[in-house]
């Protein structure tokens, strides 16, 4: 499901948030739904709203500085090694909706940084745990492909399967976050979901 309508016309996660805002506090007129981050299309898991725009704001300014934490999990093709890295390359996104990465600084290129960590592997997959540093365009599905290790599903950075409805084995797993205004930690987690290609891993 789309986190942000678009030109498509199609049902948007915003939308239904809206539409549960609006029945769950009795809001009479518009009511206001700040996006603070968003998903890939193909990508499961959580997902941040504020609603008042000074809490969008601050939130915001959490992912600008980077004191948020993200955790991903990700099913890809292969076993990486080693298990446990630290990647940083540098990611251009190009007017084909891909980005293309480079192992060393290149012009229009920002950096990106993230951690893995194997927590499991099947006969020819792993199971990782990402942690994600910076927020680049499809930083963590094209920085696995590059090194070998595309997520399941993820034709686009050359996986060599699909699966239902376009979907990739990549779901947001944790997000860890100060409130907006009581400024304590507030740690989301939600598991990945019951079906292919979660269902026995």
């Amino acid at each position: 499901m789309l986190t942000q309508q678009d030109d498509s016309g199609e049902a948007s996660l915003m939308d239904q948030v809206k539409g549960w805002i609006k029945n769950e506090f009795k809001k009479p007129g518009k009511v206001y739904l700040g996006l603070v981050h968003r998903l890939d299309r193909p990508v499961s898991g959580v997902v941040v709203f504020a609603r008042t725009s000074k809490g969008a704001s601050r939130l915001s300014e959490q992912f600008r500085q980077k004191t948020t934490k993200k955790i991903y999990r990700a099913l890809v093709e292969g076993i990486p090694d080693p298990r446990k890295d630290r990647l940083t390359h540098y990611l251009r996104k190009e007017k084909t909706f891909k980005a293309t990465v480079f192992p060393r600084p290149t012009p229009n290129a920002s950096e990106a940084l993230l951690d893995y960590e194997v927590i499991d592997t099947l006969t020819n997959t792993s199971l990782l745990d990402v942690h994600l540093h910076t927020g680049r365009f499809h930083q963590i599905r094209a920085q696995l492909s590059f090194i070998g290790h595309p997520i399941v599903g993820d034709k686009k950075y050359g996986a060599h399967s699909t699966l239902p409805d376009g979907k990739i084995a990549l779901h947001a797993l944790r997000l860890t976050f100060k409130h907006p205004t009581s400024k304590e930690e507030v740690c989301i987690e939600c598991p990945p979901p019951h079906s292919l290609p979660w269902k026995g891993n």
